[in-house]
């Protein structure tokens, strides 16, 4: 390619993507195609083209063929997963990244790459109220920054050298969670060979019982375990709750445990005033897992673990095999983490918190909460509605239609409104109109709305009960219509 042809590749690109952000609120969130139909555009079963082709011309199908066929994440009424609307600099900064192609593993191969990461774990670190002096590296998400950190924590408290023996070389090491905590913690214990079994669930009411905890612990020390981490959760993934973060940290101190805390969701909101004070405890951590790609707005991926001991990163990861030559007065990034070939993330970071600055992410994840307090209100008001929970800027709620009212609490009328809901959700997603995910509370089925969307406003939130609730009665209709369907329903949602 000529650097001609690249530069009008690069400018016909950026206008393409210029016009989607100025009109991405009059396309639908999602097409909502099947498997067959993207495969069928994509010319999915073709085999690898014998001759090139004109890049211009490459360009331009690959670009219609995200733009048609794919869900827009930064679409102002997107509410599902807690992934966020990326920032437009950001999406500069990776085509810029990719430019130099830095391999940030070793401070020779990325000298300004390197420290800038280096900066960016300060600066994270400060937004949040964590020691700007601790070590830390991104990574491609929150389960490899949760990982990352179980693996330091597992390295510094095992009590023998687990990385040479493995686990068999100790007693049966656990760690304990709640319920609420994701699914990396099961990932965790199966890759590092601990098993599932060593999860320790702390069960009892949400968030984590502390009370239990302690009586699981001297249970567990009975029994011969040993017993190494404890994980708290800064916004829990189905409804954003806070653990009881200070007093989690108050009891690994008193047993000399590893508190993590998987903030990766909702830790930034400690930045924010009025923030839950629980978040407080984020400051007697041993690890934070944060990510950048969600509550930050960076595009994907962008992760982070911080470790208040660095030597703690180079004591779960270093090795010094012959064959590398690096000097030592930098950071080396293959010594902090799993990766030794590492993209470089911290530039869309680095750009996005210096052009929003602190105090414009405190606004914005401020409105996001506000705008999930107000959903949750407005669904309170609503008579077919019932609001459910409203942590950080997580709201649930769910679909209950009038005649129904009376006999909440049913077995039949609960197992029916899940059935309800569940058929709702899949309505509302292929309506294109908005995009949610769901949780399952205290046995109910409800509809889960995450607002970490800079391009939502409140006329967005104000559209959502209208939409829930007519898209609700038209399922419900459905539903009724049909001799039997409550029993249906209540046989699916049993299983």
């Amino acid at each position: 390619m000529t650097d001609e042809q690249f530069r009008l590749l690069g400018h016909e690109l950026v206008d393409r993507i210029a016009s989607l952000l100025a009109s991405i609120r009059t396309h639908p969130v999602t097409p909502a195609e099947s498997p067959e139909v993207v495969r069928a555009a994509l010319a999915a079963t073709r085999v690898l083209p014998e001759e090139g082709k004109d890049p211009m011309a490459l360009l331009r199908d690959a670009t219609g063929l995200l733009l048609e066929h794919s869900l827009f994440n930064g679409h102002p009424r997107f509410y599902g997963y807690i992934t966020s609307s990326a920032a437009p600099i950001g999406m500069l900064a990776d085509f810029l990244a990719a430019a130099v192609n830095a391999n940030v593993g070793a401070w020779k191969l990325s000298p300004m790459a390197t420290e800038m990461e280096a900066q960016v774990i300060r600066w994270l670190a400060q937004f949040i109220g964590y020691p700007a002096d601790c070590g830390g590296l991104l990574l491609s998400g929150g389960n490899m920054a949760n990982l990352t950190c179980f693996l330091a924590a597992r390295a510094a408290l095992s009590g023998w050298d687990v990385r040479k023996q493995g686990v068999a070389g100790g007693p049966r090491l656990c760690v304990y969670a709640s319920a609420e905590t994701h699914t990396w913690i099961q990932k965790a214990t199966d890759l590092t060979g601990l098993g599932t079994e060593a999860i320790h669930w702390i069960d009892g009411r949400q968030p984590m019982d502390v009370d239990e905890l302690e009586r699981r612990y001297r249970q567990d020390i009975d029994q011969g375990y040993q017993p190494f981490l404890v994980v708290g959760s800064a916004g829990t993934v189905s409804t954003g709750a806070v653990d009881p973060l200070p007093e989690l940290a108050g009891f690994c101190q008193e047993h000399r445990l590893w508190f993590h805390v998987d903030g990766a969701y909702g830790a930034f909101a400690a930045a924010v005033a009025g923030a839950p004070p629980d978040l407080k405890g984020l400051q007697s951590a041993d690890s934070v897992a944060v990510d950048p790609h969600k509550w930050l707005y960076a595009p994907l991926e962008a992760g982070c673990a911080l470790v208040r001991n660095s030597a703690a990163l180079r004591d779960a990861f270093s090795y010094h095999p012959p064959y590398y030559n690096f000097d030592v007065e930098g950071v080396n990034y293959f010594d902090m983490g799993p990766q030794n070939s590492r993209g470089f993330r911290a530039l869309k970071v680095w750009l996005s918190l210096q052009h929003a600055g602190a105090s414009g992410y405190r606004e914005m994840i401020q409105d996001d909460i506000t705008l999930a307090r107000y959903l949750y209100d407005s669904a309170a008001e609503n008579p077919e509605l019932e609001a459910i929970t409203n942590h950080l800027s997580i709201t649930t709620l769910r679909y209950v239609p009038g005649e129904l009212r009376s006999s909440l609490g049913s077995q039949q009328t609960e197992d029916y409104l899940n059935h309800l809901n569940q058929r709702l959700l899949a309505a509302i997603e292929n309506s294109g109109e908005a995009f949610i995910s769901n949780a399952v509370i205290a046995g109910k089925y409800a509809l889960r709305f995450c607002i970490v969307n800079f391009r939502a406003s409140t006329g967005d939130i104000e559209a959502m009960p209208q939409l829930v609730v007519r898209l609700g009665r038209e399922v419900h209709a459905e539903l009724t219509e049909r001799p039997g369907t409550r029993d249906l329903g209540r046989k699916e949602s049993t299983a």
